[in-house]
Order: structure tokens, then sequence, then C-alpha cells
């Protein structure tokens, strides 16, 4: 499971087209996305409650604390919500430590009220745990206590029975209502594939529970089972990341191939640089050299699997390794291609695209006095790393090979010990 953040208005467009099959009833939503692009002209034509109602406008940029950090405006009409667009838009800001522009923004009705409630369903292991308090709104953490907390194992069902502890202490006439409510959003929670939805805070419009404020996740995983359901959805990248043109490139691939290509760089001065197969292996082989005591020289953090064809695998090597080589300084550099034992890949194919990019950037390569170290196991395995040791003495390269008989940990040690041994 892979669970990857959707924009607010996607959170609440997912619940508003969908919350009729669970609860037989709408959910009237309504909410507009404002980007760079965005003519108000023209959103006003396709939205016409915009120019009817007073405005809430917020930024939906996957951070949190919006209405602590004064970026909340309440009761506009819309030339005061394009004005304060105007203002902001393409502004950098600092949330949780983190910099970046705003680029997006969500637009609502302004819903006055007097009471907030909070819920939030959070896939788990064995289960999802639902959590509600009366007490929502910008103050839940300080009202932490008021907070109840159930667990629903998986294939359970929440029945009444089940969901009494979370609605045992409101009022009858809004009881039933938000059992109800919770019961349908859960099972909504379910069928979309959701893996994180909170509201916070809900509140009752005539009697029923509306959400003001939302945030979700989805399990990317299951986009093959869901893309009808799901629609135009878009998984951004966390607030403040923005992508190098290596990254972009390696992203874009991905996007095409039914296989996994990941590439993000960490240090671009680093000297150790991993091209490593599978997900799981590629974050052992990164933990290890933190766990060493040399993050600061981790360049990168790769991860390729699914099986990807030669052609797939080439274009990838060619980026991790022209980042790898970039800047010579004079100093040993260490590129670790490894993996654990893969199920079904075969090794010699994926190693084929490896071999043909190393051979390209042979002179790079000396340059950046580069060291390898391979360390790979599964299908053809022994063809591969056999290919790897004639590469090494065709092309004049340290390349050291090694077969599951090694351990994961200890390549990265040697890796460390290449780069910090003397000139």
């Amino acid at each position: 499971m892979a669970r990857k953040k959707i924009r607010e208005y996607d959170s609440k467009r997912l619940l508003k087209e969908h919350f009729k099959r669970f609860s037989g009833s709408d959910l009237p939503i309504k909410s507009a996305q404002v980007t760079e692009s965005t003519d108000f002209n023209e959103l006003a034509e396709k939205e016409p409650w915009l120019s009817s109602a007073k405005l809430v406008v917020k930024p939906d940029m996957l951070f949190g604390k919006r209405g602590k950090s004064g970026l909340v405006a309440l009761n506009l009409d819309l030339d005061q919500v394009a004005e304060f667009v105007q203002q902001r838009l393409g502004k950098e800001v600092e949330m949780g430590g983190c910099k970046g522009p705003i680029t997006t923004f969500i637009i609502e009705p302004f819903i006055p009220h007097d009471q907030e409630f909070y819920l939030n369903i959070v896939s788990e292991r064995l289960g999802c745990s639902i959590s509600f308090s009366e007490c929502g709104g910008i103050e839940i953490e300080e009202n932490w206590d008021k907070v109840k907390t159930i667990f629903v194992p998986t294939g359970a069902t929440l029945t009444s029975e089940v969901c009494a502890p979370l609605v045992a202490t409101l009022p009858l006439e809004i009881k039933g209502k938000i059992e109800e409510f919770t019961q349908s959003v859960f099972a909504l929670f379910q069928d979309l594939d959701f893996t994180f939805l909170e509201m916070n805070p809900f509140t009752l419009v005539d009697g029923n529970p509306y959400p003001l404020d939302m945030r979700g996740e989805l399990d990317d995983t299951a986009a093959f089972k869901n893309f009808k359901k799901w629609g135009n959805i878009e998984f951004p990248m966390p607030f403040g990341r923005v992508m190098s043109p290596t990254e972009s490139f390696v992203h874009g691939l991905d996007e095409k191939t039914s296989a996994s290509l990941k590439f993000t760089v960490l240090n671009p001065e680093g000297r150790i640089w991993t091209m490593v197969a599978g997900g799981g292996a590629s974050v052992i082989y990164a933990d290890t050299v933190g766990d060493l005591g040399y993050a600061s020289e981790l360049g990168n953090y790769a991860e390729y699997s699914g099986a990807p064809n030669e052609e797939e695998v080439l274009q990838y090597a060619r980026v991790v390794i022209d980042c790898a080589t970039s800047g010579p300084d004079g100093h040993k550099r260490a590129l670790v291609i490894g993996g654990g034992i893969a199920n079904f890949t075969d090794v010699a194919a994926t190693f084929n695209g490896i071999i043909r990019a190393l051979k390209e950037k042979e002179s790079k390569l000396k340059a950046a006095r580069m060291n390898i170290y391979v360390r790979r196991g599964g299908p053809n395995y022994q063809r591969g790393l056999a290919k790897m040791r004639a590469l090494g003495e065709e092309i004049g390269i340290p390349i050291e090979v090694y077969g599951p008989e090694a351990t994961m940990t200890g390549i990265c040690k040697q890796a460390i010990e290449c780069i910090t041994a003397a000139a």
C-alpha cells in the first residue's frame, strides 16, 4: 500500500460523487479550484453559486494549520476572493519548516455554524481506526482527551453496535444522523481505497453533517481498479518539494510504464549514490548509509522494480549516472547497484540496460573516480553478475560484484570505506 496525499478539492469531490451510493442521499458539497491558469470570469460561469454566495478561500497545498497561519479568508464575495488569491498566488510561505510557493486554492461557500465535530479514519495493518470528537476545529489538539477511538478489523462492518462508543454522549436529536454519516463515510473510505480521511471540522447544516475542512490520502497502488471512480485525480508533490529536471524526467518515465521508477536527489554533491532494485531494498540501502554515519554523503534515493524493460532501465540508469558523476572534484565516489533477491524480475535483462548506460558514461565515471559495488540475487542473477564482472575488465572501472551470499548492509559499508580511504 502506498499512501498518497490528495488535495482537499479532490477529497471533497470524491465524497460528493460517491456519498449517495452508501447513504441514499446527496451531500450538497460545493467547491471550486483556483490555480495560476484560472480565469475568474470563466469560473463564475461554470460555478454560478460563486457569484451569489458568501465564500471561504484557502490554500489547497497539503499542509495544515491554515487557519492559525492566517491563510483562510471568510465571508467574502467573489471579487474579494480574487483579490485574496492574487495577493498570495505564487508567493512563498513557510509551513512546518518547509518553504514553497502557494499555487492552488480552494473556494467554498461560507457556512455559519455553532457546532464543530471531528472525524478521522486511518487504515492500519489489521483494520481501520475511527476517531470522533464533539470538540472539532482548530483547537482539536488542545482537546485531544475528548477524542474517542474505535478499531474495526479488516472485513468487519461498522454496525450501530460497533459505532456506539463514538456517539454515545451525543444528544439524541443528532446522534442518529452522525452515526449514519460515519457509517456511510467509512463504507466510502473502504470502497475508494482511502488510507486516511479527516474532517476537521464538520458541522450540521439543516440537521445534516457537512464537512468544512477535509484531508485525504489514497492507496495509489489501487489506481488500476479505481481509475473510473477516482476520475482525474492528482497526487501532488509534498509542499515545499519541487522536482529537478532529472527527477521530472524519471517521473515521466514512471508514469508511462507498468514498472516503478523512482529517483530523488538528496545531495547533489554527495559521494555515495544508489541504483537499487526493489522498494524495500532501496530503503535498507539508504537507511544503512545513514545508520553508519554517512547520510550527508548520500546523493540520492533511487528504486526500480516491477520488471522494467531494458530500454526503460537504460534511460533510468543514464539519469542516475549523470547525477552521480557531475562536478568531478578529484575525490573517490561510490555507486551501489544493489537489490535484494528478486522474485520475478530477470536480473540479467535489467542489468543489460544498466551495462549499456555504464558503457556510454565510461569517461564520466572515470573522471568522477567512481567505484561500483554490485549485489543482486534472483532469476538469472549469475548471468547478470558475470556480465558486470566482464564490464569492469572491459572499461577499466573498479566494479566489485557479489551475489546473495553478501549482505546488503555489507555492500554499503564497502562503499563508505571506498570514499573515506586515502586517495
